[in-house]
């Protein structure tokens, strides 16, 4: 396992693309920081991390040959992956929250942020970015709901062997994708998503509040949410959210 640790640097995405396109990376290379002063997590939001307390990494993935109608299918692999390293360490229920944030409960654990590198109608490689609260115990209220390890165990972590285990675990679940088993990995998805198959109130894009269920995720990434009147709507990303908790 290749692994950059970094003390300070705007963002180990930035770091790790760069590096990619000046020389030949070898897969699953994981670029670390202490400190990020530009993490970013999905759609531009900012990842907020106080210094040398939690995990901010990104893993370089390539692949010999992906079509990027199935690139969410990457997502529920990396989502899955992390999500079962984390079992490991935490008894208490934890889920992810479509797309792939992950919950410890209903507080968020960790953001996942994927940029894919493409070609024609192929994903060449993609850089997943990664942030994990792990030692830190306070959060701003700006962020809304989040939470640590250290906070849901009550145990410091030591962060270089967790990464290990992350990344390891992630390894293994890419192994679905590389074999095409989507039907599995997807069933092993929607097993683990907050809220899915439940009444929930949810918040439209247009600040319009309403009851639904989800009822299924599409390979290009988009929610299927059943409406009150059992008739189904389509979602991409941030044109919903759950209108009961800050998101």
């Amino acid at each position: 396992m290749n692994i950059i640790k970094l003390d300070a640097i705007e963002s180990t995405n930035i770091y790790l693309k760069k590096l990619a396109v000046e020389k030949e990376v070898e897969n699953y290379t994981v670029v670390s920081a202490r400190y990020q002063s530009v993490g970013r997590g999905q759609m531009g939001a900012a990842w907020h991390s106080e210094e040398a307390k939690n995990l901010t990494f990104s893993i370089l993935i390539k692949f010999p040959t992906f079509e990027i109608e199935h690139r969410f299918y990457l997502s529920m692999a990396v989502s899955l992956g992390l999500l079962e390293a984390l079992r490991v360490y935490i008894v208490s229920p934890l889920y992810i929250k479509w797309p792939n944030d992950i919950l410890a409960e209903k507080d968020k654990l960790a953001g996942i942020l994927i940029e894919n590198i493409v070609s024609g109608n192929t994903i060449r490689q993609s850089v997943i970015g990664i942030g994990l609260n792990v030692n830190q115990e306070q959060f701003p209220a700006v962020i809304g709901n989040a939470t640590s390890l250290k906070n849901v165990t009550g145990i410091f972590f030591d962060t270089d062997m967790l990464l290990e285990t992350i990344v390891t675990s992630i390894q293994n679940f890419m192994g679905y994708v590389e074999r095409k088993e989507f039907k599995q990995l997807k069933k092993l998805y929607l097993e683990s998503l907050y809220r899915f198959g439940k009444p929930a109130m949810f918040e439209d894009i247009n600040g319009t509040i309403f009851l639904g269920k989800i009822v299924d995720v599409f390979e290009d990434g988009k929610l299927l949410v059943e409406l009150g009147n059992e008739k189904t709507r389509k979602f991409n990303f941030k044109e919903i959210k759950f209108a009961s908790r800050r998101n």
